[in-house]
C-alpha cells in the first residue's frame, strides 16, 4: 500500500472513532446532538491544544443540582470544567458576549445564562435558581471578569452563594491553573498551554438554608467557597475579598492589568 493510502485509512479510522464517540455521548449523556458535538470539540481542545489535566468526573451525584464556583483566567475556562462533566452546565456569561455576532449563536446553543456586569442581575439570578432547584448544574465566575493580575482571586460578588442558598443545593469549588489568554476571547485557540484543573469536595451549606435574606449569612457562605478555592490553588492562607454590590472595574484598570500581565509574560 502507498503512503497516501495509509494516510487515508488513518484519517478514516479517526473520523469513525470521533463520530462513534459523539454517538456514545448522545446516547449516554444528557446532551442534545449539537451539544454532544460541542462537548467533543471542547475535549479535543482541552486535551490536545491545552494539554489539560482533568479530573475523571465531577463529584456531583446524578439528579442533584449544584453551583460550580470557578476562578477566571481565560475565555475558555468553561471548556475545562464542562469536559470533566457529562451533564450540561448552565454557565452565567456576560451579556455582551451573548449578543456578539460571532460568539452569540454558539453561546445560545450552549444554553448559557446572559448576565449583566453592572451590579446584581435579578432576572439572570432567578433563571440560575430555577435550573439548580430542578437538579441542574450552574457554573459561575464570581470575579466577574478575567483575572490578569498576580492575585489568585479578584474581589468576588456573592451571587453564587445567593443562588445555592435559594435553590437548596451545594457549592462546588473548581480552580483552573494555566489557562491561556491574550486579551481577546479568541486568543486561546492560537495558544498552547499546560492546564491543571483541581476540584474540591461539595460544600454542604444546608445549615444556612432559610437565611438567604441575611447578608451576613450570604457573605459567610461565599467566603467559605472562596477559601476552598484558595486552598485548591495551594494558598490556604489567602484572604478573599468580597466586591461591593455595584463594583465594576474601570477601563483604565483593565488596561493596566493587561499591560502588567504582558510585561510578566515577556520577562519569563
Amino acid at each position: 500500500m502507498t503512503a497516501l493510502q495509509w494516510i487515508l485509512i488513518a484519517l478514516g479510522v479517526l473520523v469513525t472513532a470521533f463520530v462513534g464517540w459523539l454517538i456514545y455521548l448522545r446516547l449516554f449523556s444528557r446532551f442534545a446532538p449539537h451539544q454532544a458535538v460541542f462537548w467533543g470539540v471542547c475535549y479535543l481542545f482541552a486535551r490536545w491544544q491545552w494539554r489539560a489535566k482533568l479530573p475523571p468526573k465531577l463529584p456531583i451525584p446524578e439528579e442533584t443540582g449544584a453551583v460550580i464556583v470557578c476562578n477566571h483566567r481565560s475565555s475558555v475556562d468553561p471548556f475545562f470544567v464542562q469536559t470533566a462533566c457529562h451533564r450540561k452546565i448552565y454557565w452565567m456569561v456576560a451579556r455582551e458576549y451573548c449578543v456578539h455576532p460571532i460568539f452569540g449563536l454558539f453561546l445560545k446553543l450552549c444554553e448559557v445564562i446572559p448576565v449583566g456586569r453592572g451590579g446584581i442581575d435579578t432576572a439572570a439570578t432567578k433563571i440560575a435558581m430555577r435550573h439548580a432547584a430542578k437538579g441542574g448544574i450552574v457554573g459561575m465566575f464570581p470575579e466577574g471578569r478575567i483575572n490578569m493580575t498576580e492575585q489568585i482571586l479578584l474581589p468576588c460578588r456573592p451571587g453564587a452563594a445567593v443562588v445555592a442558598m435559594n435553590s437548596r443545593v451545594p457549592l462546588l469549588p473548581v480552580f483552573i491553573q494555566g489557562s491561556p489568554y491574550r486579551n481577546a476571547a479568541w486568543s486561546p485557540f492560537l495558544m498552547r498551554a499546560n492546564v491543571v484543573v483541581r476540584v474540591g469536595p461539595l460544600l454542604d451549606i444546608s445549615e444556612y438554608y432559610g437565611r438567604e435574606d441575611d447578608p451576613e449569612a450570604v457573605q459567610l457562605v461565599m467566603l467559605r467557597v472562596l477559601k476552598a478555592l484558595a486552598a485548591l490553588a495551594g494558598q490556604p492562607d489567602f484572604e478573599p475579598q468580597l466586591a461591593g454590590r455595584n463594583w465594576k472595574p474601570t477601563d483604565a484598570q483593565i488596561t493596566a492589568d493587561f499591560e502588567a500581565a504582558e510585561e510578566r509574560r515577556k520577562s519569563k
